[in-house]
């Protein structure tokens, strides 16, 4: 009877461990490099997708697919800078 006391014991820890992970949060970006990174990947995946549409229309040729892949990937970054857009100059009056 002692047993059964020991193994119930532990199933119901091992249930209450598996249910406070199931609600632990998502795991997000810790740090800005780590940002940076799922950006550059996202762009890759952007610019890769871009490519193969191109290829699978089979009216451009390879250089102008290329193109496409890099304006798509450059246009993604242009996009998602951060970087503080400059003042407007006031108008001389």
């Amino acid at each position: 009877m002692n047993r059964t006391l020991g193994r119930l014991g532990r199933a119901v820890c091992a249930l209450a461990a598996v249910a406070t992970l199931a609600g632990a949060p998502a795991a997000y970006a810790q740090t800005q490099g780590m940002e940076r990174r799922d950006e550059r990947r996202d762009d890759r995946a952007s610019g890769r997708a871009a490519k193969q549409a191109c290829k699978a229309g089979d009216e451009k040729t390879r250089a102008e697919c290329r193109h496409v892949k890099h304006s798509t990937k450059h246009a993604a970054r242009a996009t998602d800078s951060k970087a503080p857009a400059t003042p407007a100059a006031k108008p001389a009056q």
